[in-house]
């Protein structure tokens, strides 16, 4: 019998950057919609094309981005009152859209119609199915989000009901139920998911919020009654306590529930995508989440270890390598080596154990002093190749200087001066820069394209600082994370360190090399992924 079908939604760049500290570059979200793409997921909600220049920029990108599996999702509402769907902007702008598949949202609780609308219930009708028709004509696919859905079935069913039709009437191939304020329990949510599915032809979807903390388990409640379609975001981000977490879901809804939803390969990813999320958030990992967080198959002592030694079912609900985790046995150094051979594999690399053994243990000791590498695959790379044997220095580093000036004028001036020997070719470069880490990838640049000139296509696209131990004021321990791209891909590398310039120099260092390395065997890389990057003079 054919495992039945769930298809997942991700509303992680629009839904979710409604959160407070929430925020990417039209740049960064394009590497989101690539991850998600590769952890399998089936729809990808950009936002709202053309309402601002940040996401004018974005679908502009995305338009020329590639997806293997996922279809991106242009979101928009409702014509407005008294206008024809012809007429009104928001609609023409979404049906001249690249994307294949339009989100609309519309109301379906009275008391919005009274108080946030002003519109009659009979309008409210013809609003969605007019504009869902019109987008319809111009060949979208068209889903509709029912907005405040659960409570206008708890306060008219019936209306409700009729909105439902509506859509369905209007040609949305899939109608979300939306339980927009998070006020539903899952008996509320099973119910009338029940009663919309019996009265629809088309698919029914679920999407909910987190006040409650029911997020997760309204969702699998509604896909326990018939539910084809699950809309979430990647961490449970989003407004006020947040949205349903995929994170959670799709393990969820695979491993415990037993449908159909991604590849088992895809799957594997899931802890990474997680990671890499917050860490284009500049927020830090919840290590207790369930699944993918750091402690979520961590055993500390004592019994656990003893019985996970002897078999991992007395104290794991799953394989955590199904999810991309690794088990922490405190006990053992051994503990996440098959998760470091995994990664080698994946980046071309040949590990025996005894090289494996120790790359693991540097990670952790780099953990330890505060390293993630997440976002950050090139650094990554890098401490494999070194433990393997084929890692490539680019440059050896005599020496750097970094000089700032403020001036009366109030103008800041940076110069950088650095002394590295290449291919035995001593090189003095001076350079001036914006600020310290542009000054300095200035410098390096100049000195180290004499003789390789392709790492002068390569561009700093993003750099992030954190603070990683707060109560040491300006003497704390930072993070940085620095974006790179040869204008056709794109990788991340990391540095750590007190002094926050040489944590910069270390990340700046770790992108040119990366990009210097020779390409592996391209038969076992995954064409499309952050680690299948061309390092070729060519790019």
């Amino acid at each position: 019998m054919e495992q039945r079908q769930v298809l997942l939604y991700d509303t992680s760049l629009r839904d979710g950057m409604q959160g407070q500290g929430m925020s990417l570059s039209a740049q960064e979200k394009v590497r989101v919609v690539r991850k998600l793409d590769e952890l399998g997921i089936h729809l990808i909600e950009a936002g709202f094309p053309g309402s601002n220049p940040k996401e004018l920029e974005l679908f502009e990108r995305l338009a020329d981005v590639e997806l293997r599996q996922a279809a991106v999702c242009a979101f928009g509402m409702t014509r407005r009152r008294d206008l024809p769907a012809e007429e009104d902007e928001g609609l023409q702008v979404l049906a001249g859209t690249f994307a294949p598949v339009v989100t609309l949202v519309g109301k379906t609780w009275k008391l919005h119609l009274d108080k946030v609308t002003k519109v009659s219930p009979g309008e409210n009708l013809e609003m969605i199915r007019d504009s869902i028709s019109f987008l319809r004509a111009r060949g979208k696919r068209v889903i509709y989000d029912a907005e405040h859905f659960f409570d206008g079935w708890r306060e008219d069913p019936g209306y409700a009901r009729e909105c439902l039709l509506a859509a369905a009437e209007g040609g949305a191939e899939n109608v979300s139920l939306c339980d927009t304020n998070g006020s539903s329990l899952p008996a509320q949510i099973a119910e009338a998911t029940s009663a919309a599915i019996a009265e629809l032809s088309v698919d029914v979807g679920i999407h909910t919020h987190n006040d409650l903390g029911c997020g997760v388990a309204n969702s699998l409640a509604a896909v326990e009654r018939g539910a084809s379609l699950v809309q979430g975001t990647i961490n449970g981000i989003g407004e006020r306590t947040g949205n349903a977490n995929l994170t959670s879901i799709l393990p969820a809804l695979q491993v415990k529930m037993g449908l159909r939803v991604v590849s088992q390969k895809q799957l594997g990813r899931l802890t990474e995508t997680a990671h890499f999320m917050d860490e284009l958030l500049n927020v830090n990992s919840d290590p207790d989440q369930p699944f993918v967080g750091r402690n979520a198959f961590a055993h500390k002592g004592g019994m656990h270890v003893a019985g996970v030694n002897a078999d991992a079912r007395t104290f794991e609900h799953m394989d955590p390598e199904l999810v991309g985790n690794r088990r922490d046995l405190v006990v053992s150094e051994l503990s996440g080596k098959g998760t470091v051979l995994s990664r080698a594999e994946q980046a071309g690399l040949s590990l025996d154990a005894e090289e494996a053994t120790r790359a693991l243990r540097t990670l952790k000791e780099r953990e330890h002093r505060g390293y993630q590498y997440e976002a950050a695959p090139a650094s990554f790379e890098l401490l494999l190749r070194r433990e393997s044997g084929s890692y490539e220095p680019l440059f050896r580093l005599e020496s750097f200087r970094v000089i700032t000036d403020k001036r009366e004028d109030g103008k800041v001036q940076t110069e950088a001066t650095i002394k590295v020997w290449v291919e035995g070719e001593r090189y003095v470069r001076t350079a001036e820069g914006n600020g310290p880490v542009n000054a300095l990838d200035a410098a390096l640049r100049d000195a180290i394209t004499d003789r390789h000139p392709h790492l002068a296509e390569i561009e700093l696209t993003n750099y992030k600082v954190r603070i990683l131990d707060e109560h040491h004021g300006t003497g704390a321990v930072t993070r940085v994370l620095l974006d790179s791209s040869d204008g056709e891909r794109e990788w991340g590398s990391t540095g750590v360190s007190e002094n926050i310039i040489e944590a910069s120099w270390e990340a700046l260092v770790d992108s040119l090399e990366y990009a210097f390395q020779p390409d592996p065997d391209s038969s076992t890389r995954e064409p499309g992924s952050e680690r299948s990057r061309a390092r070729s003079s060519g790019g």
